[in-house]
């Protein structure tokens, strides 16, 4: 048999089939076609919303163990996330440690010439059941005095699944404002916390007891909306009613308690993240605080902050490098001090900024750069909490693996507050993590 004639035969058959398809047929196709590709796209866009959510409900990864996944209510007796990180520094300066301690103003901040035990912290995260999750965080530290302090840094709770991309949080957390006030000492870029960040929110950070309210908005790029209320009184919430007998701008802080809803810390924040091109994220947001202080009976406190952070990250990578890193926050405080009836009454203005590079150019390998800037009205020369400062910080930062680090800084300080105007400080940090606490992330 010539297979090559039969094969040349059935091949003009189908043809001949092929051709003999009506218009109307063609038509329909294409009909299904563009059905099918409406669909795939709804598809698509209902998956980039889910991914969205599971970015929110992500976030705080970069400053907290990871939260289990399991749904079942046994999930809280056996799947219990336990770590612990430790974080030591040494150092030496051109002052002396009582001139060290005005320049150093973050609790967790090396402030003497020798050796430091910045931070230990013992931290405890699980599932509770299908609807929340769970995390505490204590601290341990030795002061200069050799004395051991133990305080209840974080322990709050976070839903699981509700509806409408909304998420709430509470009991004793870290207020979302700007990107830096949350995090954990262990994941920060530099030895010590910013100037202004300090100032405004004190050595332990910006934390209280409240609740939270989250917002994942239904925007084709990541866009969260935080508001709620926490408590203003107490040594973590500087600018509002802080300690008694403390002193703000020379004002001495009176006791003064939070009278209604009205006298509670409002928090907000608006956070937007988008890609610029496959290779470069952006995140862009703004916050807001205001509450009660203590300088007087009627008075309040107002601060607003904006925050940039961008990076750049090629496709391949190894263990997260290279990469490249900009944050810049930027942050303004209208402080009421004293009745608006006594003679002494004033508003105090104040304002700062720090802004930072990193540049993670091998794998465990991160060299950084911040510089930092915090003034305020009036004759502020002699007050250390209120006076011109600028500081710049180079730093390299030696990770032999995902669980520890070393970390060679410098500072160079320029204030008014100093006779000599000017300090000199090297410093050296080590840090270890063993447990289940998380990984650094890049």
């Amino acid at each position: 048999m010539d297979y090559s004639y039969f094969c040349g035969k059935r091949l003009a058959a189908v043809m001949a089939v092929c051709l003999s398809f009506p218009t109307a047929a063609l038509a329909a196709q294409e009909t299904d076609v563009l059905r099918v590709q409406q669909s795939n796209q709804q598809q698509i866009h209902s998956m980039k919303q889910r991914l969205l959510e599971l970015e929110s409900r992500l976030k705080t990864a970069e400053t907290s163990p990871p939260i289990l996944a399991t749904a079942p209510a046994a999930a809280n007796r056996s799947g219990i996330q336990i770590g612990l990180s430790g974080l030591f520094a040494s150092g030496v300066s051109s002052v002396d440690n009582n001139a060290l301690e005005g320049l150093q103003g973050g609790a967790h901040d090396p402030k003497q010439n020798g050796f430091t035990v910045q931070n230990v912290e013992l931290s405890i995260s699980s599932t509770v059941d299908a609807y929340l999750d769970a995390q505490a965080n204590i601290i341990f530290q030795i002061d200069a005095d050799g004395e051991t302090v133990v305080e209840l840094e974080e322990a709050f709770f976070i839903t699981r699944s509700l509806p409408w991309g909304l998420q709430i949080k509470g009991g004793q957390y870290f207020t979302e404002f700007g990107r830096q006030n949350k995090k954990h000492p262990h994941t920060w870029a530099f030895v010590d916390q910013p100037v202004v960040l300090s100032r405004f929110f004190g050595g332990d950070g910006l934390r209280s007891q409240g609740l939270r309210v989250s917002w994942l908005m239904p925007t084709d790029w990541y866009s969260e909306l935080n508001v709620g209320l926490q408590n203003p009184k107490g040594e973590t919430v500087t600018s509002f009613l802080n300690a008694p007998g403390e002193e703000v701008g020379g004002h001495t802080l009176i006791n003064r308690d939070a009278r209604n809803l009205g006298d509670m810390l409002h928090t907000a924040r608006w956070l937007n993240g988008f890609d610029v091109s496959d290779t470069v994220s952006v995140n862009l947001g703004v916050s807001g605080l205001w509450g009660p202080n203590a300088s007087g009976t009627t008075t309040d406190t107002t601060i607003v902050g904006a925050d940039l952070y961008l990076k750049w990250q090629p496709a391949t990578t190894q263990r997260g490098f290279p990469f490249v890193s900009w944050h810049t926050e930027l942050l303004t405080r209208r402080y009421e001090a004293a009745d608006s009836g006594d003679p002494r009454g004033e508003t105090l203005k104040d304002r700062g900024l720090f802004s930072q590079a990193l540049w993670g150019f091998k794998p465990g390998w991160v060299a950084g750069l911040r510089w930092e800037y915090a003034t305020a009205n009036g004759d502020t020369a002699a007050d250390p909490q209120r006076d011109t400062r600028k500081r710049l910080s180079p730093n390299l930062s030696w990770y032999p693996s995902e669980y520890s680090k070393l970390r060679l800084q410098y500072n160079r300080d320029w204030t008014q507050h100093l006779s000599g105007k000017t300090a000199d400080t090297l410093w050296l940090q080590m840090e270890f993590n063993i447990g289940s606490h998380a990984a650094h992330i890049f």
